[in-house]
């Protein structure tokens, strides 16, 4: 399984990655970790907001571009349960990512 996934930072900033072990991966981004983003060394992480899984590496990576395009208000909507359809019907098959909750 590989996730796509929205953290929070102090600064109200929302960075956006991908990964197959979630809870390893925003573990590394909160304890600024060797292995965490650039970012989010420099943004102190507060939480996970908002994760999709999906099957295919290629297909978490494709939505992780796809979020990384959309507007800060566009992610708030979605971390607020707003659909992947209703910004990117037609840039990717919506229904091969489930919504994990948090």
């Amino acid at each position: 399984m590989y996730y796509t996934y929205m953290v929070r930072c102090s600064d109200n900033s929302i960075y956006t990655g991908m990964t197959s072990n979630l809870e390893k991966r925003i573990d590394e981004h909160i304890n600024k970790r060797k292995a965490g983003a650039k970012y989010t060394k420099s943004h102190d992480v507060v939480g996970l907001e908002s994760a999709w899984r999906c099957k295919e590496k290629s297909l978490a990576c494709k939505l992780e571009y796809h979020i990384k395009t959309l507007t800060k208000a566009q992610k708030e909507n979605l971390i607020k349960g707003e659909k992947l359809s209703s910004y990117l019907k037609g840039k990717i098959d919506c229904r091969r990512y489930y919504k994990i909750k948090i």
